[in-house]
């Protein structure tokens, strides 16, 4: 279950069926998406639920069938104390509670999932899966930030990293499209979405990422800003009179490629540049010069580079970004096959060049399956 502000997302997967602690040869039965929470007859996330446990009865796979084993929930942030799946309890909610000044957007609706899930199902094991966890591995020279260690410590202000599941289930599948184990593989994922993050992960462990204290940070998004000096704060409050509430709405909602050129879906930016629309064009090249730098920074943070993983809408749909982004780079070991990257495909496959000394690779992304991966793990196989 993936809870949001306004939406619940869902998907029921049989996992008496996988082949690997990753999953592979799991079923999905069912999946299905109730939006607009608080308008019309979903009134909140309870009877968001009611109306998925509806959807799922009428296939006959109903929240009350005694083969469920677990419920896994997306959890968004869970700071320094919840670094692994874990089993919900009135304690564990309490403490994603806590961290909700840490995600205001984010974990007050993962909460609202959890709670009801546990009233229709209060027999049943639920399990949080955190976003944050996956990250939580990177060394303190790349988690911390560069200020005073009293306040920093006090505020609970460092690198938390997102996409935590996305970037787990795509660096294992890339190791596993090369042939080889995790642990053997060092990888650079780049899940580029409406959101957008880059994980450094060497060895199947996470030991960098561009998303921070929260989602703003790091690469140029659909609609937030990622890296800029953060002065520009105090210069928007200072000279423009703006409030800290303005300036966050303009650096999340208004900024990114729809700040740049008025788009943010980069379909109708691709089809604005082919008419040449120098806005449109400006707003591609900031957006795929951020990820080359950031590939650049971590090829120096890894030291060697196996694969470069593109992943989400972006990532796996629009080849000329994975053109652009990974143009130049040849000094790296990194060279494209112009007609793999063309190709469409809805499984993994490598557009890296045969000579690549760097293989890069399109990786379909599915966070639904690591939630069941990791929550299916921690309650044990009681139904093998």
């Amino acid at each position: 279950m993936n809870s949001g502000s306004s939406s619940v997302k869902y998907q029921l997967l049989d996992m008496a069926g996988r082949t690997g602690a990753d999953g592979t040869g799991a079923v999905r039965l069912a999946s299905g998406l109730v939006e607009r929470i608080g308008e019309g007859p979903v009134a909140d996330h309870a009877a968001a639920l009611r109306q998925a446990a509806a959807e799922l009865d009428e296939r006959g796979l109903g929240l009350d069938s005694p083969g469920l084993a677990a419920v896994g929930h997306r959890v968004v942030h869970g700071g320094t104390r919840f670094t692994e799946p874990t089993r919900i309890t009135d304690e564990v909610v309490a403490g994603i509670e806590e961290l909700i000044p840490l995600a205001p957007l984010h974990n007050p609706a993962n909460i609202q999932g959890i709670k009801v899930a546990r009233e229709l199902r209060p027999d049943l094991p639920q399990v949080a899966v955190f976003d944050t966890a996956f990250h939580s591995t990177m060394p303190e020279h790349a988690a911390r930030y560069a200020i005073d260690t009293a306040t920093a410590d006090a505020h609970g202000v460092r690198r938390y990293g997102f996409h935590g599941t996305s970037h787990a289930y795509v660096s294992r599948a890339a190791a596993a499209l090369l042939g080889r184990e995790p642990a053997e593989v060092n990888a650079i994922v780049l899940h580029l979405g409406n959101g957008a993050s880059a994980s450094a992960v060497a060895g199947g462990v996470c030991v960098e990422t561009s998303m921070g204290l929260t989602p703003l940070e790091g690469l140029v998004m659909g609609t937030r800003s990622g890296d800029l000096d953060p002065a520009v704060i105090f210069h928007l409050s200072r000279q423009a009179g703006m409030s800290t509430d303005e300036i966050d709405t303009l650096l999340n909602k208004r900024s990114g490629l729809l700040g740049l050129c008025g788009d943010n879906d980069m379909r109708e930016i691709g089809r604005r540049m082919a008419e040449g629309d120098r806005a449109a064009g400006l707003a591609f090249e900031i957006y795929v010069h951020r990820l080359r730098k950031y590939v650049g920074a971590y090829t120096a943070v890894l030291g060697r580079v196996d694969v470069i993983a593109f992943t989400a809408g972006v990532g796996e749909n629009s080849a000329a970004v994975r053109e652009a982004a990974m143009r130049g780079l040849e000094a790296l070991g990194i060279a494209l096959d112009p007609v793999r990257n063309a190709l469409r495909g809805s499984s993994a496959r490598l557009i890296s060049a045969d000579g690549s000394r760097t293989a890069v690779a399109v990786i379909p992304t599915d966070e639904e399956l690591e939630i069941a991966t990791q929550a299916y793990a921690l309650v044990g196989a009681v139904r093998d």
